[in-house]
């Protein structure tokens, strides 16, 4: 089984040494996304930054060849875990009747203190 890693055009570049997509036969794992825009942006907004980081997730989850509802597991880091009902409205959209496991840790700061919101994911995308 070979092991595919993807740096994903019009995403934004990793702030370490990783790439955003690994795929290892049927899985697939997805680096975690923030709400910061490919040019550098970040809105003050933790709705805002958790749409772009969805968007991210999404995009980096199709460049790889998978879709929302082969999403098994999904890991989400927020500075305040009070605003997750803001978020959650998103999520459903996101996920439809698929629910895949899932994790919501708040943490002390991200990357950049301007983040408040972080997810990665992994998905199967055999039969």
């Amino acid at each position: 089984m070979a092991i595919e890693r993807y740096m994903v055009p019009g995403e934004k570049e990793p702030v370490s040494h990783y790439c955003h997509v690994v795929r290892a036969g049927d899985t697939v794992w997805l680096s975690g996304m923030t709400g910061m825009t490919a040019d550098g942006t970040i809105p003050d907004d933790t709705v805002s930054q958790f749409r772009i980081a969805l968007d991210a997730i999404d995009h980096c989850l199709r460049h790889a060849g998978g879709r929302p509802d082969q999403v098994v597991k999904v890991q989400v880091f927020m500075t305040d875990i009070r605003e997750r009902e803001s978020i959650n409205p998103m999520r459903i959209a996101y996920f439809g009747d698929h629910r895949p496991a899932s994790t919501l840790v708040e943490v002390s700061a991200l990357v950049d203190p301007r983040m408040t919101v972080e997810i990665e994911a992994v998905a199967w995308l055999g039969d």
